[in-house]
């Protein structure tokens, strides 16, 4: 049994945002909470919205002590921001920061059990959907306004850990390319890359299903197609990632994803490295440990991925031509190839045990050690 869950509504294309104020209204939410990061409302991107809340005169509140990797003290103190509103809604623009930031906190604020915000890791038994997220998502990538999941750090213990919650998902997405114009190249080249990640973990993860394979494929060959001209702000190049990395959160968040995520993770926590470079670098090496796991899925990977004459390859030379197709579009899009200056050695074993106890390793299609991590991290230094 496969068990799919989505937005229950969720808008497409330039202009996407202007839906927003009849859905506050058709759902008779009033007093919206706005989560936004401080970059975003520096550079007026958050405007985009609050003027039209603005201008249908809807009272609003804003909050951006939200950092790139959401802490426990950015929910607690969102938590408190909401109270303070009495908000019967959040409106959560940016990324994954603001779209996890606010998932944690409006479950919180209905499943009040749960204000300690370490109870919620791994699948935590809430009872009650959360406060009604309204998403606007700012990047092509996390996807997180359609996913059921959420990461939160812990400072105190260096890591980061995964939240898995189907009642935390956003009632509405609003996905306007415009509303991604202004990612620099080395971010959306970053979120772009994760996105294939989701992608390209999620189809070949023990969970997969013919549901979740097909919208995979799609978010593979929309990604591979377009990233290159979304690097380059290319309008068409936005649009056509901006429906990739949704339709591959569509997919990931029903079934998981692996051990590249498990390990990104740990690096995010450990050195602030932005989440999609380390998903990119990791990505062709833990395609090289799954391969032979993965049975014929490569070739469809590679398909998707545009490689020329796969139909002729073995399915060796179809694996290699997959995981060359990957680095290839990493490479033109400026990610690093490895993993010197961001890794110390003597930070592996710490890693490799933190990765093996993230929510999201257990899904890799080839059962992994701790060794095993300790290697594929030893590999890229």
């Amino acid at each position: 049994m496969n068990r799919i869950v989505l937005n229950e509504t969720s808008y497409h294309g330039a202009g996407a945002v202007n839906a927003i104020v009849a859905e506050l209204a058709a759902r008779a939410l009033k007093r919206p909470i706005v989560f936004s990061d401080p970059d975003l409302v520096k550079f007026g991107v958050t405007a985009k919205v609050t003027k039209l809340l603005d201008k249908a005169k809807v009272k609003y509140a804003l909050y951006t002590d939200i950092k790139p990797n959401p802490t426990i003290a950015n929910v607690k103190n969102g938590v408190k921001a909401a109270k303070a509103a009495k908000a019967d809604a959040i409106i959560a623009i940016g990324g994954g920061s603001s779209m996890d930031t606010a998932k944690a906190v409006g479950i919180i604020l209905t499943n009040p059990k749960f204000a300690n915000v370490r109870s919620l890791e791994g699948v935590a038994p809430t009872t009650k959907p959360c406060l009604p997220i309204l998403a606007v998502p700012t990047t092509a990538g996390t996807a997180a306004e359609v996913t059921i999941n959420y990461v939160i750090t812990d400072v105190e213990k260096k890591r980061k850990f995964v939240c898995v919650d189907p009642h935390d998902i956003p009632v509405v997405a609003f996905v306007d390319p415009g509303m991604m114009a202004s990612m620099p190249p080395k971010l959306t080249a970053a979120t772009g890359m994760d996105a294939l990640t989701h992608a390209i973990e999620g189809y070949i993860t023990k969970a997969a299903c013919p549901m979740t394979d097909m919208m995979h494929l799609e978010a593979i060959r929309l990604i591979s197609a377009n990233l290159r001209a979304a690097v380059k702000n290319d309008p068409k190049g936005r649009e056509g990632m901006a429906l990739g990395q949704y339709i591959a959160g569509m997919g990931f968040s029903n079934v998981g994803l692996g051990v590249d995520h498990a390990m990104a993770h740990g690096l995010s926590a450990l050195y602030n490295t932005p989440h999609g470079v380390a998903c990119a670098i990791l990505l062709p090496t833990a395609m090289k440990f799954n391969a032979a796991k993965t049975g014929k899925r490569y070739i469809e990977i590679a398909k998707a991925m545009g490689v020329k004459g796969v139909e002729k390859m073995t399915l060796v030379q179809a694996r290699k031509a997959a995981i060359a197709a990957v680095e290839k579009l990493s490479k033109d899009v400026g990610i690093p190839a490895n993993l010197k200056g961001i890794l110390k050695k003597e930070d592996i074993p710490f890693l490799a045990k933190s990765a093996y106890a993230d929510a999201c390793r257990p899904g890799n299609p080839r059962d992994c050690s701790v060794k095993d991590i300790e290697r594929l991290y030893a590999s890229l230094v």
